[in-house]
Protein backbone atom coordinates (compact mmCIF):
# COMPACT_ATOMS: atom_id res chain seq x y z
CA UNK A 1 0.00 0.00 0.00
CA UNK A 2 1.34 3.14 -0.85
CA UNK A 3 1.51 6.37 1.65
CA UNK A 4 -1.53 7.81 -0.38
CA UNK A 5 -3.47 4.99 0.44
CA UNK A 6 -2.91 4.67 4.39
CA UNK A 7 -3.15 8.00 5.13
CA UNK A 8 -6.68 8.08 3.22
CA UNK A 9 -7.81 5.20 5.04
CA UNK A 10 -6.27 4.93 8.28
CA UNK A 11 -4.65 9.04 8.65
CA UNK A 12 -1.23 10.10 10.12
CA UNK A 13 -1.79 7.28 13.10
CA UNK A 14 -1.83 5.55 10.45
CA UNK A 15 1.32 6.34 8.34
CA UNK A 16 3.20 6.29 11.87
CA UNK A 17 1.99 2.94 12.76
CA UNK A 18 3.22 1.50 9.21
CA UNK A 19 6.58 2.70 10.14
CA UNK A 20 6.63 5.27 7.08
CA UNK A 21 7.83 8.24 7.52
CA UNK A 22 5.38 11.47 6.07
CA UNK A 23 7.15 13.32 3.60
CA UNK A 24 8.83 17.05 4.78
CA UNK A 25 9.44 19.91 2.95
CA UNK A 26 12.69 21.56 3.70
CA UNK A 27 12.87 25.15 4.22
CA UNK A 28 14.91 27.09 1.88
CA UNK A 29 17.90 29.05 3.29
CA UNK A 30 17.71 32.33 3.18
CA UNK A 31 20.98 34.28 2.21
CA UNK A 32 21.02 38.33 2.56
CA UNK A 33 24.32 40.42 2.49
CA UNK A 34 24.23 43.67 4.48
CA UNK A 35 26.26 46.81 4.22
CA UNK A 36 27.26 48.60 7.31
CA UNK A 37 28.31 52.37 6.50
CA UNK A 38 31.03 51.45 9.80
CA UNK A 39 34.56 50.29 9.77
CA UNK A 40 35.21 46.90 11.51
CA UNK A 41 37.91 48.70 13.84
CA UNK A 42 35.01 50.11 15.43
CA UNK A 43 33.06 47.11 17.18
CA UNK A 44 30.63 48.86 19.15
CA UNK A 45 28.62 50.69 16.27
CA UNK A 46 29.82 48.34 13.38
CA UNK A 47 29.20 45.74 15.59
CA UNK A 48 25.42 46.39 16.07
CA UNK A 49 25.19 44.94 12.53
CA UNK A 50 27.19 41.92 13.94
CA UNK A 51 25.07 41.37 16.36
CA UNK A 52 22.04 41.48 14.30
CA UNK A 53 23.47 38.76 12.03
CA UNK A 54 24.07 36.27 14.78
CA UNK A 55 20.71 36.67 16.30
CA UNK A 56 18.86 36.06 12.77
CA UNK A 57 21.08 33.10 12.59
CA UNK A 58 20.97 31.55 16.02
CA UNK A 59 16.98 31.66 16.11
CA UNK A 60 16.57 30.11 12.58
CA UNK A 61 19.10 27.31 13.53
CA UNK A 62 21.26 28.80 10.86
CA UNK A 63 18.55 28.34 7.80
CA UNK A 64 18.58 32.33 7.60
CA UNK A 65 22.00 34.17 7.16
CA UNK A 66 23.12 37.48 7.06
CA UNK A 67 26.52 38.57 5.79
CA UNK A 68 27.87 41.83 7.09
CA UNK A 69 30.08 43.62 4.71
CA UNK A 70 32.30 46.69 5.76
CA UNK A 71 32.35 50.10 3.79
CA UNK A 72 33.70 49.54 -0.12
CA UNK A 73 33.05 46.12 0.29
CA UNK A 74 30.57 45.97 -1.49
CA UNK A 75 29.34 49.99 -1.43
CA UNK A 76 30.80 52.88 -0.34
CA UNK A 77 30.07 54.37 3.34
CA UNK A 78 27.56 56.30 1.95
CA UNK A 79 25.86 54.05 -0.84
CA UNK A 80 23.92 52.34 1.89
CA UNK A 81 20.20 53.96 0.91
CA UNK A 82 20.88 53.51 -2.97
CA UNK A 83 22.26 50.09 -2.55
CA UNK A 84 19.25 48.68 -0.33
CA UNK A 85 16.20 50.96 -2.55
CA UNK A 86 18.10 49.34 -5.79
CA UNK A 87 17.94 45.70 -4.62
CA UNK A 88 21.78 45.78 -4.51
CA UNK A 89 22.10 44.46 -0.98
CA UNK A 90 18.62 42.76 1.02
CA UNK A 91 19.67 45.32 4.17
CA UNK A 92 21.98 47.82 5.22
CA UNK A 93 23.25 49.61 8.55
CA UNK A 94 23.30 52.84 8.79
CA UNK A 95 22.93 56.44 9.99
CA UNK A 96 19.46 57.97 8.56
CA UNK A 97 20.44 61.59 8.37
CA UNK A 98 23.60 60.62 5.93
CA UNK A 99 21.00 60.90 3.42
CA UNK A 100 19.68 64.79 4.49
CA UNK A 101 21.11 65.54 0.89
CA UNK A 102 17.90 63.50 -0.32
CA UNK A 103 16.05 65.23 2.07
CA UNK A 104 16.25 66.84 5.22
CA UNK A 105 13.26 64.18 7.04
CA UNK A 106 16.26 61.85 6.95
CA UNK A 107 18.20 63.27 9.59
CA UNK A 108 15.38 63.16 12.51
CA UNK A 109 15.91 58.99 12.36
CA UNK A 110 19.26 59.59 13.65
CA UNK A 111 19.03 62.88 15.57
CA UNK A 112 18.66 66.69 15.04
CA UNK A 113 20.31 69.45 17.22
CA UNK A 114 18.66 69.82 20.55
CA UNK A 115 16.40 66.67 19.90
CA UNK A 116 15.24 63.58 22.19
CA UNK A 117 17.89 61.39 23.75
CA UNK A 118 17.96 58.17 23.43
CA UNK A 119 15.78 56.95 25.69
CA UNK A 120 12.89 59.57 24.21
CA UNK A 121 13.87 58.36 20.44
CA UNK A 122 12.80 54.84 21.26
CA UNK A 123 9.69 55.79 23.19
CA UNK A 124 8.61 57.81 20.33
CA UNK A 125 9.74 54.94 17.96
CA UNK A 126 7.98 52.20 19.88
CA UNK A 127 5.38 53.65 21.75
CA UNK A 128 4.96 57.14 20.08
CA UNK A 129 4.13 57.40 16.22
CA UNK A 130 8.07 57.71 14.93
CA UNK A 131 8.15 53.73 13.28
CA UNK A 132 4.61 54.13 11.70
CA UNK A 133 5.60 57.64 10.44
CA UNK A 134 9.32 56.64 9.05
CA UNK A 135 7.50 53.51 7.80
CA UNK A 136 5.71 55.75 5.77
CA UNK A 137 7.98 57.97 4.66
CA UNK A 138 10.72 54.94 3.83
CA UNK A 139 7.94 53.48 1.56
CA UNK A 140 9.03 55.71 -1.37
CA UNK A 141 12.61 54.49 -0.76
CA UNK A 142 11.68 51.09 -1.34
CA UNK A 143 12.66 50.11 2.62
CA UNK A 144 11.61 49.14 5.86
CA UNK A 145 13.59 50.24 8.91
CA UNK A 146 14.23 48.85 12.13
CA UNK A 147 16.05 51.10 15.36
CA UNK A 148 19.11 49.69 14.80
CA UNK A 149 20.92 50.75 17.86
CA UNK A 150 21.63 54.41 19.73
CA UNK A 151 24.88 55.60 20.92
CA UNK A 152 23.68 57.98 23.70
CA UNK A 153 24.48 61.86 23.83
CA UNK A 154 28.11 62.43 22.21
CA UNK A 155 30.74 64.48 22.63
CA UNK A 156 30.86 67.78 21.18
CA UNK A 157 34.04 66.47 19.38
CA UNK A 158 38.09 67.34 19.00
CA UNK A 159 39.37 71.11 18.16
CA UNK A 160 42.95 72.22 17.75
CA UNK A 161 42.15 75.44 19.37
CA UNK A 162 39.41 76.46 21.93
CA UNK A 163 36.33 77.57 21.18
CA UNK A 164 35.08 80.30 23.68
CA UNK A 165 33.03 82.28 21.90
CA UNK A 166 31.13 82.50 18.73
CA UNK A 167 33.21 84.31 17.08
CA UNK A 168 35.55 81.36 17.03
CA UNK A 169 33.54 79.14 14.95
CA UNK A 170 33.73 81.75 11.72
CA UNK A 171 35.45 79.74 9.26
CA UNK A 172 36.07 76.10 11.41
CA UNK A 173 36.41 73.72 9.37
CA UNK A 174 34.55 70.85 11.20
CA UNK A 175 34.25 67.29 10.28
CA UNK A 176 30.55 66.84 11.60
CA UNK A 177 28.18 63.98 10.81
CA UNK A 178 25.10 65.68 8.23
CA UNK A 179 22.65 67.24 8.82
CA UNK A 180 24.22 69.03 12.12
CA UNK A 181 26.32 71.19 9.72
CA UNK A 182 23.10 72.67 8.34
CA UNK A 183 22.64 74.73 11.88
CA UNK A 184 26.41 75.16 12.23
CA UNK A 185 26.78 76.63 9.39
CA UNK A 186 24.94 79.36 10.29
CA UNK A 187 26.82 79.74 13.18
CA UNK A 188 30.28 80.33 10.31
CA UNK A 189 31.07 77.01 10.85
CA UNK A 190 32.59 75.35 7.43
CA UNK A 191 30.98 71.37 7.90
CA UNK A 192 32.82 68.25 6.33
CA UNK A 193 31.45 65.14 5.78
CA UNK A 194 34.00 62.23 6.03
CA UNK A 195 33.38 58.53 6.85
CA UNK A 196 34.55 57.68 9.72
CA UNK A 197 37.76 55.63 8.59
CA UNK A 198 38.64 58.74 7.01
CA UNK A 199 39.06 61.23 9.49
CA UNK A 200 41.94 60.89 11.13
CA UNK A 201 43.85 61.70 8.36
CA UNK A 202 42.34 64.66 7.74
CA UNK A 203 42.66 66.12 11.16
CA UNK A 204 46.22 64.75 11.55
CA UNK A 205 46.78 67.14 8.12
CA UNK A 206 44.97 69.72 8.99
CA UNK A 207 42.78 69.51 6.29
CA UNK A 208 40.08 69.75 8.81
CA UNK A 209 40.50 72.14 12.12
CA UNK A 210 38.02 69.78 13.93
CA UNK A 211 36.12 66.57 14.35
CA UNK A 212 33.73 64.43 16.38
CA UNK A 213 32.83 61.36 16.53
CA UNK A 214 30.79 59.77 18.83
CA UNK A 215 32.51 59.55 22.53
CA UNK A 216 35.42 58.69 24.69
CA UNK A 217 35.74 54.72 23.05
CA UNK A 218 35.42 55.03 19.88
CA UNK A 219 37.30 58.22 19.83
CA UNK A 220 40.16 56.80 21.35
CA UNK A 221 40.23 54.03 18.59
CA UNK A 222 40.68 56.54 16.06
CA UNK A 223 43.52 58.26 17.89
CA UNK A 224 42.15 62.09 17.84
CA UNK A 225 43.92 62.49 21.12
CA UNK A 226 46.84 62.90 18.95
CA UNK A 227 46.12 65.52 17.27
CA UNK A 228 44.11 67.38 19.04
CA UNK A 229 43.86 67.91 22.88
CA UNK A 230 40.62 70.34 23.32
CA UNK A 231 37.69 67.84 23.79
CA UNK A 232 34.27 69.44 24.20
CA UNK A 233 30.70 68.22 25.30
CA UNK A 234 28.12 67.83 24.75
CA UNK A 235 27.17 67.09 21.36
CA UNK A 236 24.30 69.15 21.29
CA UNK A 237 23.74 67.73 18.10
CA UNK A 238 23.34 64.17 18.77
CA UNK A 239 21.61 63.96 22.26
CA UNK A 240 20.71 60.55 21.44
CA UNK A 241 21.82 59.37 17.82
CA UNK A 242 19.84 56.39 16.38
CA UNK A 243 21.37 54.10 13.79
CA UNK A 244 18.79 52.16 11.47
CA UNK A 245 18.56 48.60 10.01
CA UNK A 246 17.80 49.22 6.13
CA UNK A 247 15.75 46.16 4.67
CA UNK A 248 15.00 46.52 0.70
CA UNK A 249 11.10 45.70 1.00
CA UNK A 250 10.70 42.99 -1.63
CA UNK A 251 13.74 41.05 0.09
CA UNK A 252 11.37 41.88 3.81
CA UNK A 253 8.08 41.13 1.98
CA UNK A 254 9.04 37.55 1.07
CA UNK A 255 10.40 36.47 4.11
CA UNK A 256 7.21 34.08 5.70
CA UNK A 257 5.45 36.03 9.51
CA UNK A 258 8.11 33.76 11.16
CA UNK A 259 11.28 35.09 9.70
CA UNK A 260 10.33 39.01 9.54
CA UNK A 261 9.50 38.40 13.04
CA UNK A 262 12.65 37.00 13.76
CA UNK A 263 14.25 40.17 11.96
CA UNK A 264 12.52 42.60 13.92
CA UNK A 265 13.59 40.83 17.05
CA UNK A 266 17.26 40.61 16.27
CA UNK A 267 16.82 44.22 15.90
CA UNK A 268 15.62 45.39 18.78
CA UNK A 269 18.19 43.13 20.87
CA UNK A 270 21.22 44.89 18.67
CA UNK A 271 19.31 48.39 19.04
CA UNK A 272 19.77 47.68 23.11
CA UNK A 273 22.84 46.14 23.19
CA UNK A 274 24.81 48.67 21.29
CA UNK A 275 23.78 51.61 23.62
CA UNK A 276 24.95 49.04 26.68
CA UNK A 277 28.03 48.98 25.23
CA UNK A 278 28.89 52.29 24.97
CA UNK A 279 27.34 53.40 28.13
CA UNK A 280 30.04 50.27 29.79
CA UNK A 281 33.41 51.41 27.86
CA UNK A 282 32.76 55.08 27.82
CA UNK A 283 33.95 55.70 31.38
CA UNK A 284 37.42 53.85 31.38
CA UNK A 285 37.72 55.51 27.86
CA UNK A 286 37.55 58.80 29.02
CA UNK A 287 40.10 58.39 32.11
CA UNK A 288 42.55 57.10 29.91
CA UNK A 289 42.03 60.02 27.05
CA UNK A 290 42.61 62.62 30.36
CA UNK A 291 45.50 60.57 31.60
CA UNK A 292 47.15 61.07 27.65
CA UNK A 293 46.14 65.45 27.81
CA UNK A 294 43.34 65.62 26.64
CA UNK A 295 41.36 68.63 28.03
CA UNK A 296 37.87 67.97 28.60
CA UNK A 297 35.73 70.92 28.45
CA UNK A 298 32.19 72.37 28.50
CA UNK A 299 30.36 74.21 25.39
CA UNK A 300 30.49 77.89 26.36
CA UNK A 301 26.58 78.70 27.10
CA UNK A 302 26.81 81.63 24.52
CA UNK A 303 27.81 79.00 21.93
CA UNK A 304 24.38 76.52 22.90
CA UNK A 305 22.63 79.41 23.00
CA UNK A 306 23.45 80.55 19.35
CA UNK A 307 23.03 77.32 18.40
CA UNK A 308 19.60 76.60 19.70
CA UNK A 309 18.27 79.57 18.62
CA UNK A 310 19.24 78.93 14.63
CA UNK A 311 18.17 75.38 15.73
CA UNK A 312 14.94 76.33 15.74
CA UNK A 313 14.38 78.66 13.08
CA UNK A 314 15.78 76.02 10.74
CA UNK A 315 13.08 73.83 11.52
CA UNK A 316 10.53 76.40 11.27
CA UNK A 317 12.01 77.03 7.70
CA UNK A 318 11.70 73.55 6.70
CA UNK A 319 8.34 72.88 8.29
CA UNK A 320 7.07 76.06 5.91
CA UNK A 321 9.09 74.29 2.70
CA UNK A 322 9.51 70.58 3.34
CA UNK A 323 6.15 68.50 3.40
CA UNK A 324 7.56 65.19 4.75
CA UNK A 325 9.65 67.07 7.27
CA UNK A 326 6.49 69.56 8.63
CA UNK A 327 4.45 65.95 9.24
CA UNK A 328 7.49 64.22 10.92
CA UNK A 329 8.72 67.09 13.11
CA UNK A 330 5.63 67.99 13.93
CA UNK A 331 4.70 64.87 15.83
CA UNK A 332 8.51 64.25 17.08
CA UNK A 333 8.47 67.62 18.54
CA UNK A 334 4.61 67.84 20.33
CA UNK A 335 6.85 64.33 21.61
CA UNK A 336 9.57 66.01 22.69
CA UNK A 337 7.70 68.79 24.46
CA UNK A 338 5.83 66.09 26.58
CA UNK A 339 8.81 64.31 27.36
CA UNK A 340 11.31 67.07 28.44
CA UNK A 341 8.60 67.99 30.88
CA UNK A 342 8.36 64.95 32.52
CA UNK A 343 12.19 63.89 32.54
CA UNK A 344 12.38 67.30 34.36
CA UNK A 345 10.90 66.17 37.62
CA UNK A 346 12.09 62.93 37.31
CA UNK A 347 15.53 61.55 35.53
CA UNK A 348 16.67 65.49 34.98
CA UNK A 349 16.45 65.94 38.81
CA UNK A 350 18.04 62.89 40.14
CA UNK A 351 20.66 63.02 37.58
CA UNK A 352 21.60 66.37 38.81
CA UNK A 353 21.45 65.23 42.27
CA UNK A 354 23.59 61.96 41.74
CA UNK A 355 26.51 63.83 39.11
CA UNK A 356 27.01 65.98 42.05
CA UNK A 357 27.18 63.91 45.08
CA UNK A 358 30.09 62.56 46.09
CA UNK A 359 29.94 58.48 45.54
CA UNK A 360 31.73 55.78 47.95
Amino acid sequence: MDRRSILKHTGMAGVLAAGIAPAVHAQAAIRWRLTSSFPKALDTIHGAADVFAKKVGEMTGGRFQVTVHAPGELVPAFGVVDAVQAGTVEAGHTAPYYYFGKDDTFAIGTAIPFGLNSRQLTSWYYEGNGLKLFREFYNQYNIVNFPGGNTGAQMGGWFRKEVKTVADLKGLKFRVGGFAGKVLSRMGVVPQNIPGGEIYQALEKGTIDATEWIGPYDDEKLGFQKVAKNYYYPGFWEGGAQLDFYINKAAFNALSPENKAIVEMAASHAHTTMQAIYDARNPAALKRLVAGGAKVQAFPKAIMDAAFKESMALYDELSQSNPNWKKIYGDYAAFRKEQNLWFRFTEGQFDRYMQSAKLP
